[in-house]
């Protein structure tokens, strides 16, 4: 009897603490889920009704239906929709490869153990944190024709001068070789999942006879493949939302060779004000993202390797 009275007194104050503890929780939660619910989840649910209505700011809006989307994939606007699709996708599959190879060799270089190995980590994270408008602003020095790095060290191989910016066939791999350069967050990533290999790994490895390339291929690749996983899936997100570097070096030219989608909807949206219209686009990008994530962890998700098993 003492055991149960005991439990029956007990149970109020751990009721009460439990309370205490929710509501500490959700005091402390609560600055994020306002910012959510007013900055994040009420500009998506305005941006959809928005997207089935005729809106340009100035004027009473208009319901429409599904007229913008139409508009966009098959209608009055579906040539301009489709070649800012297309050459956003161009560059999404040409990108995206390059940057992800180029920060993983480097983070293999950066793995050493070599005497100022730490400054050469923060040489190459640099431009990962450096303003994309000044990013552009450099890199439209580099690509100049007439006084640019790159043209003058082609010359001094005896090759002509390229017009990369102004050439309807060089302006979109500039700006693929541009993004290139700001492979540092990937780069930082992927130095992360190299530390966390176990050496035992290695050394067993190297007791049943594996040599460099054995351990390079049967140990590292399976132990930082969920790493190589994430960037791919945040590299195609970011390859989808590029904007900085066309606005600033090409507005989307010459002849819309760089016309991405995000500059399509920027343009559509607040120089053209048809909000409607660029809510419409916002949220078919949104489908297309959702739809290329949702393949990624179809096709590439078996083939990543967590301690517990596969990614299924």
């Amino acid at each position: 009897m003492a055991t149960v009275g005991s439990r029956i007194v007990q149970r109020p104050r751990l009721i009460r603490r439990q309370s205490r503890e929710a509501l500490a929780f959700y005091l402390f939660a609560s600055p994020w889920l306002l910012g959510f619910l007013l900055f994040n989840l009420g500009p998506m649910a305005a941006s959809i009704f928005l997207s089935l209505t005729k809106y340009d700011i100035l004027t009473e809006w208009k319901w429409v239906g599904l007229r913008n989307y139409g508009d966009a994939l098959i209608g009055i606007d579906q040539a301009v929709f489709w070649q800012s699709l297309s050459v956003t996708a161009i560059y999404a599959v040409t990108s995206v490869p390059l940057q992800m190879v180029g920060a993983f060799l480097v983070a293999l270089l950066m793995n050493q153990n070599v005497r100022g190995i730490y400054g050469f980590r923060v040489i190459y994270y640099i431009p990962a944190v450096t303003s994309g408008i000044a990013s552009a602003i450099l890199w439209k020095f580099v690509f100049s024709m007439n006084y640019g790095i790159l043209n003058y060290l082609l010359s001094l191989l005896g090759i002509e001068p390229v017009p990369w910016l102004a050439s309807t066939e060089w302006a979109l791999p500039s700006l693929v070789i541009m993004s290139v350069w700001g492979f540092g967050g990937a780069m930082i990533i992927y130095l992360a999942g190299f530390k966390s290999i176990p050496e035992q790994l290695y050394e067993a490895a190297q007791l049943d006879g594996a040599g460099t390339i054995a351990c390079f291929w049967h140990v590292t690749i399976p132990m930082v493949s969920p790493v190589i996983f994430f960037n791919l899936i945040m590299g195609v997100i970011g390859s989808f939302q590029v904007f900085t570097s066309a606005f600033a070096m090409t507005g989307g030219g010459p002849a819309r060779a760089t016309y991405f989608y995000m500059l399509y909807l920027y343009q559509v949206a607040f120089r053209d004000f048809r909000m409607g219209y660029a809510s419409a686009l916002a949220w078919i990008l949104f489908i297309i993202i959702a739809t290329l994530t949702y393949l990624t962890f179809r096709t590439a998700g078996s083939r990543v390797y967590y301690e517990g098993g596969k990614l299924s």
